[in-house]
């Protein structure tokens, strides 16, 4: 996913990052969605070592955000792509090394309980499907635009 998410934005302006393809109608833009991600991974690496994380609901890119207009409000895209795949290599990293006592520990984020009742859980869903649920949203965001297909 990672050199996914690189082939995604390597020809993107910084004009192009928060760009809104469709009149009328807000997407999940790059700046945001790389931004949303990167608050994910230090959440799954607290939880792998054992750690309590903050819950990343009200983070100022977390679920309940909404992709900003100005670029000024997301790092520059290098440093996005530059952040994204070192927390997301180190993110890798700890689950390699995860004991199976830790991956079956109870999640530490009480809104997660119900649906996502241990770490295990929680890490698998946030390393595949919240990641390639917002892959696929950048994906679209791309050709919404008139830009080219990437395949992973």
């Amino acid at each position: 996913q990672q050199e996914y998410m690189q082939a995604l934005v390597e020809d993107l302006t910084p004009e192009d990052m928060v760009e809104q393809p469709v009149p009328g109608v807000i997407m999940n833009h790059p700046a945001w969605l790389m931004s949303h991600l990167i608050v994910y991974f230090p959440v799954m690496t607290t939880m792998l070592e054992g750690g309590v994380p903050e819950d990343p609901i009200d983070h100022e890119h977390g679920r309940n955000s909404a992709p900003m207009p100005d670029a000024n409000d997301y790092l520059p895209r290098d440093k996005l792509v530059e952040r994204y795949m070192s927390l997301h290599e180190a993110t890798a990293r700890t689950f390699r090394s995860a004991t199976p006592e830790i991956l079956s520990m109870q999640t530490p984020i009480p809104r997660y309980i119900e649906k996502l009742p241990t770490i295990g859980h929680v890490t698998l869903h946030l390393m595949f499907k919240h990641e390639a649920t917002h892959l696929g949203q950048l994906s679209a965001w791309r050709r919404a635009g008139g830009r080219p297909m990437v395949t992973p």
